[in-house]
């Protein structure tokens, strides 16, 4: 999408690591401007965001923890804003209602909402005939591991997924995996058919159970960024699916689609690979 007047945007979680890179890409696109900057870090207020995100000169954008306000003045501009969130399963549900409430469409990479909180916000946003991104991953090579995962479950009986995270991250199991569960669960069979009958030494062991009997595993270290096996496995043979980030930037070009197609919409949307 190409437009003569630039998209309005509005990043929270601004000087967080993910926020300061998409506050970097849309400080590079020709076609988005950024008009918002939201932290609740008390020592980054005030500061000017491109400042903090290490650009070649300053933005003019003020780090606020105002949202509210923020979303007043965005809702003032001549195109229809964005907001994208990167913050924290506790605040996501209240600043997507606040966004839409004022008219702007949120594009949101914070995972931990529930099911119901996903309905009730497509709920919402179908009434205000606002779009609405809800993407648990936004890089497109786990777009395609969780295709490659579907195709292989026809043939495999057995899998379990292994995600891998820094230890910042406060939900778990990630978005993602949880995503990709629900893909494999949609398969019409259940998986990892019990073969005798297991006993847990320790609560957890076997991680947590998804959709029709997968088996997922968190983990959290330092040093990690974002990272997913799927494992399938069969009499005499193991098939392993991988995806690993190794720079936060990768996941960019999935964020500013998303900020482009989300002006299109009139519902909520739940997934990446719905606008690729």
């Amino acid at each position: 999408m190409t437009s003569k007047t630039p998209i309005p945007v509005v990043v929270i979680g601004a000087a967080g690591k993910m926020g300061l890179e998409v506050v970097k890409a849309v400080a590079q696109a020709e076609d988005m401007k950024l008009v918002g900057a939201i932290d609740r870090n008390p020592e980054h207020q005030d500061k000017d965001i491109g400042e903090l995100a290490g650009l070649s000169e300053p933005l003019e954008v003020p780090v606020t923890n105002q949202m509210e306000s923020m979303l007043a003045f965005a809702c003032q501009e001549k195109e229809p804003g964005v907001m994208v969130d990167f913050t924290h399963p506790d605040s996501v549900y209240d600043n997507v209602r606040s966004a839409i409430a004022y008219g702007i469409r949120p594009v949101i990479g914070t995972t931990g909402l529930s099911t119901t909180q996903i309905q009730e916000l497509a709920d919402f946003a179908e009434k205000a005939s606002t779009g609405c991104l809800i993407i648990p991953n936004f890089s497109i090579g786990m777009v395609l591991l969780q295709q490659a995962a579907v195709a292989a479950s026809q043939y495999f009986d057995h899998v379990e997924i292994i995600e891998l995270h820094h230890n910042q991250k406060a939900d778990a199991p990630s978005g993602t995996a949880i995503q990709t569960a629900q893909k494999l669960g949609e398969m019409g069979k259940t998986f990892n058919p019990a073969i005798v009958e297991e006993t847990e030494k320790l609560t957890g062991a076997r991680g947590s159970q998804a959709e029709e009997g997968i088996r997922i595993h968190s983990v959290r270290l330092p040093g990690l960024i974002a990272h997913q096996e799927v494992i399938f496995g069969a009499p005499g043979q193991i098939y392993t699916l991988r995806h690993d980030t190794s720079d936060r930037a990768c996941y960019m070009p999935g964020v500013l689609l998303a900020i482009r197609k989300v002006l299109q919409l009139k519902s909520l949307v739940y997934g990446l690979e719905k606008i690729l």
